[in-house]
């Protein structure tokens, strides 16, 4: 696997993701092509390479004119940021997010400075956000459904990771695109890795997001990061190790009575997947340490 890298999802007719080298690593961010009879998209990206993105739809047989829906699954900039890139390219797209997300599409302003930060200096390998037209943006709700024709993306609101994110659900492959609801993917390493950002994880809501998957009962997650894997036991090993890790960051805590010291013991203990590479298994950490301490005050 490689970064610019394009696949079939396998068991999902007309689905094809690419690797777009997010964070400048592979095997972190997909973003999906569905090739139905109205064209979309499923994420974008973080504006940086967006450019794999055009290349993975000539390749896969959608001209960026004949694009209908770009579906965001949560305004984190490594799922929109590339939107407002995209749009100029594709002029027949619209993009479909959750209400609760759609003003940050519009104005980016303020999504921009807190991803900063967030992410600390990773915000290197991100591009700044664009505007979204108004005009070409569509608020979902739970519930809601995107009609392509011989495919659907219904919307079911998954707030554990964010409050504006959902899952997509596309019986016609019998797959969810599960956003960051269902971990992190990766299939060099065959596991899920947590994820836990500040500044709205809830494992509760997070651990209801799971069930709001496995009540659809797909045969296939389409992760964002990364790839598609048939569901199995995936959700019940990530049910597992989410509570695991909010546990082992709540226990340091008390232990060490620092949460620099915690970030620190964690940063320097937990194993990553090699494919990461140093910098972004570090930062990744982290930011997945930040967002449970930040749980904690709000919540013990």
């Amino acid at each position: 696997m490689a970064i610019g890298d394009v696949y079939d999802a396998e068991n999902c007719e007309d689905v094809h993701y690419v690797d777009t080298g997010m964070y400048d690593v592979p095997e972190y961010g997909s973003v999906y092509v569905v090739d139905a009879e109205r064209p979309a998209l499923v994420d974008t990206g973080i504006g940086a390479r967006y450019e794999n993105i055009l290349d993975t739809m000539a390749e896969v047989g959608v001209a960026p004119e004949e694009l209908e829906v770009i579906a965001i699954t949560h305004v984190h900039l490594d799922h929109a940021g590339g939107v407002g890139y995209l749009l100029p390219e594709c002029p027949n797209a619209t993009v479909y997010v959750h209400e609760i997300g759609a003003s940050h599409l519009a104005d980016p302003t303020r999504l921009w400075e807190g991803t900063k930060q967030a992410v600390g200096d990773q915000v290197q390998y991100y591009a700044e956000p664009k505007p979204v037209p108004e005009d070409r943006i569509v608020e979902l709700t739970d519930g809601d459904a995107i009609d392509l024709g011989d495919h659907s993306l219904e919307a079911h609101h998954a707030p554990g990771h964010a409050p504006h994110q959902v899952v997509f659900h596309d019986p016609a492959i019998d797959g969810v695109f599960v956003a960051d609801a269902a971990g992190l993917f990766t299939p060099s390493t065959d596991e899920v890795n947590v994820t836990s950002p500040p500044v709205n994880f809830d494992l509760d809501q997070a651990l209801s997001d799971i069930e709001t998957i496995r009540d659809l009962d797909p045969e296939t997650l389409l992760y964002a990061h990364f790839g598609t894997e048939q569901t199995g036991d995936r959700l019940d090993e990530y049910a597992q190790k989410l509570e695991a890790w909010v546990t082992a960051v709540r226990e340091k805590r008390a232990e060490l009575g620092d949460d620099d010291a915690v970030v620190s013991h964690f940063v320097e203990t937990v194993e990553t997947p090699a494919v990461w590479g140093e910098h972004k298994a570090r930062e990744e950490v982290a930011l997945n340490v930040r967002g449970v301490l930040v749980m904690l005050d709000r919540t013990d």
